[in-house]
């Protein structure tokens, strides 16, 4: 017994081809000539035997699907079986190629058949051929099929219109649901149906502990099977005798919602689930004119795109969240009786379906993730360049290869860390600046946009801290103007500098080194923390303004870092601290993934702990007023300074369990 596969590459067909080489017999497999290669590593992966899986030269698209007359004449009468299962199954594909393949591949799929002399032509259908059916969509209907406006479902519907009018050759139509990876392996492919909603819940696993209650939708029930199953049933179906012109569903008996699905892969991640669901049939009642028009509108148009492209949700699926059809199945499980074939309960391996995503096909996967790919032969400015942080991360840069402008007041430091970076191949660049002055912000944006063209990336990293009580400040007002003349203006100057620029090219990253403190409000800070979270405060504004034009502001609320800034306060010798190296693992984080806020789970904590309860987050702030002392330096005792400070047990163990906020 003989048999002729098309879409054999394809991944049902792959998984259909290696059950056929299980009986006896040739498979003889269309495919074009400049997918040899492909179906060559296919074949060797599945493990075929290559003596009896026999390449046909041919393309879908062609008369005969493009087979010689030399092959139609040595195939002629040994073909029994023609599975047809080449096609897009793509909801994102554009109309013209879905037509071209799924419509006339058919057409020439059924011409190959005829001329071959096949027995039986066997059409891979799908249940997108019942459209938007509302109700129980039977495997004997078909012309009751509605709402065939989609691209991707019409072609469908009417490519198995072709096999059903077809008179020349006996068929058996197969719509499978929703297909997934295999059951036992867990292998997809690629990324469609339930998985487009892999990524989002991934993101929620990263933001979210797993036991943290979700608000989710809830909508029709949509019909998922795995490969396996579907493969099974076709290859035992298309071998029983008496069940031509029969159509059979390959479907899940009972489909679940769609928010029990999203549950169970939530499970599956170790993601939150949606323990509450709003049935989004509910806005049926409103007329779809109305929802159209509000859909329309810029806003909801941009909000909802924004969304859908940070998901990688493709808008084509949302319509299936409301998914109105049930598919009867009894022709199918008549045929099936008494094999063992049958559609494993989805929660039984749908952590198969996630492992081998999130190991093989998460988008994530492809992101060139390295600072070189981010920042090679770009321009980076980093403020507080010559030690600390931004020396660190100035270093980082230069390796990466980026065009490093490193900026500080001190000449000699500065140059030196110039010298060293250009010592070991980096393109670095050093000027010196008082960022405080007004004026010499406005000549170092000047020089910099001279000598180098544009700025790509801006790093506000020089900064001024200030931990003394507002009781010690009565007569310090210059603390508050020397804390926002640095912080705030002066980072604010070179923003605007660098702005017209990136504007202009509609691409620039603003890297803005904030503190915990913001987000903490740590006591004895009010200067630092108030200057830093001004600038905060006017990035959120600006990204509302410039993000449509490509520009992205990273805040990053550092932890305590051991740099010459805390030097002063000798506490700080004793509590843990994140070193230079550490800290500027973030600011590479923040220029590779360009997210809004890099915060520790501490500075988040505190932020909402101070939102939910901010009376006893004020007991907390005052306890650590009390427990941690204003230092000598701040005191202005100068007798102190000369002696040994040695902290408390009480205040390393709290500077222990609040790791990196200042005190």
């Amino acid at each position: 017994m003989s048999y002729f596969v098309t879409g054999a590459t394809g991944f049902i067909g792959r998984f259909l081809v290696s059950k056929l080489l299980k009986r006896k017999g040739t498979v003889y497999v269309l495919v074009r000539k400049d997918s040899h290669k492909k179906l060559e590593a296919i074949a060797k992966k599945m493990g075929w035997d290559s003596k009896r899986v026999v390449l046909v030269d041919g393309d879908m698209t062609q008369p005969k699907c493009g087979v010689s007359a030399a092959q139609l004449r040595a195939l002629n009468g040994k073909v029994k079986h023609f599975f047809h299962l080449a096609a897009i199954y793509d909801l994102t594909a554009n109309a013209e190629s879905q037509r071209a393949a799924n419509i006339d591949g058919t057409q020439n799929a059924l011409d190959l058949s005829v001329a071959l002399k096949a027995e039986v032509f066997h059409h891979t259908s799908s249940i997108a051929a019942a459209g938007l059916y509302q109700g129980v969509f039977r495997e004997d209907m078909f012309d009751e099929a509605e709402g065939l406006d989609d691209p991707y479902l019409r072609t469908k519907h009417e490519s198995e219109g072709l096999v059903r009018r077809e008179t020349r050759i006996k068929w058996r139509v197969y719509r499978p649901g929703m297909v997934v990876g295999h059951s036992q392996t867990g292998e997809m492919d690629k990324i469609d149906g339930p998985y487009y909603f892999f990524t989002f819940l991934k993101k929620l696993r990263e933001m979210l502990p797993p036991w943290m209650p979700m608000l989710g939708l809830e909508g029709g029930r949509i019909n998922i099977v795995p490969v396996d199953f579907v493969v099974d049933a076709m290859d035992h179906i298309a071998h029983k005798p008496r069940l031509d012109g029969h159509c059979f569903h390959l479907t899940d008996p009972e489909p679940m919602r769609v928010g029990e699905v999203l549950n169970t892969f939530a499970r599956a991640g170790h993601s939150p689930e949606m323990t509450m669901r709003i049935d989004a049939r509910m806005f049926a009642f409103i007329p779809g004119s109305v929802r159209g028009m509000v859909g329309n509108l810029p806003p909801v148009r941009r909000f909802v795109g924004m969304l859908l492209r940070d998901f990688k949700i493709p808008k084509a699926t949302l319509k299936f969240l409301t998914y109105p059809t049930r598919f009867d199945n009894r022709e199918a499980e008549r045929a099936l009786k008494g094999s063992g074939i049958h559609v494993p309960k989805l929660d039984g391996y749908a952590w198969r379906l996630w492992d081998y995503w999130e190991r093989h096909l998460d988008p994530d996967l492809f992101i060139d993730r390295s600072l070189k790919g981010k920042v090679r032969n770009k321009v980076v400015v980093i403020t507080g360049g010559s030690s600390g942080i931004g020396l660190a991360t100035a270093q980082r840069v230069a390796e990466a290869g980026a065009i490093t402008v490193i900026v500080a007041r001190g000449e000699d430091e500065l140059f030196k860390a110039r010298d060293e970076m250009k010592a070991r191949g980096g393109k670095v660049f050093a000027y010196t600046a008082d960022l405080a002055d007004m004026e010499d912000c406005d000549r170092l944006v000047k020089t910099v946009l001279e000598e180098h063209g544009r700025v790509d990336v801006l790093v506000n990293n020089a900064g001024r801290s200030i931990r003394r009580s507002i009781e010690l400040s009565y007569d310090r007002f210059h603390d508050f103007e020397r804390t926002m003349q640095l912080n705030y203006f002066g980072s604010l100057r070179l923003i605007m500098g660098v702005m017209p620029g990136m504007v202009q090219r509609r691409k620039g990253h603003i890297i803005n080194i904030s503190s915990i403190g913001v987000l903490a409000n740590s006591p004895r800070f009010s200067a630092y923390v108030a200057s830093k979270a001004a600038l905060d405060a006017w990035s959120r504004c600006a990204q509302g303004e410039l993000s449509g034009k490509g520009i992205s502001f990273t805040t990053i609320n550092m932890p305590l870092v051991k740099t010459p800034m805390i030097a002063p306060t000798k506490m700080y010798d004793s509590v843990p601290t994140l070193t230079p190296d550490e800290a500027a693992d973030l600011v590479v984080k923040g220029i590779i993934e360009r997210p809004s806020r890099i915060a520790t789970r501490l500075g988040i904590t505190a932020s909402v702990l101070n939102a939910l309860a901010p009376k006893a987050y004020e007991v907390i702030m005052s306890t650590a007023f009390e427990l941690f002392p204003d230092s000598a330096a701040a005191r202005g005792d100068k007798q102190a300074l000369r002696g040994e400070v040695k902290p408390s047990n009480e205040q390393i163990a709290f500077a222990s369990l609040m790791r990196g906020v200042h005190w």
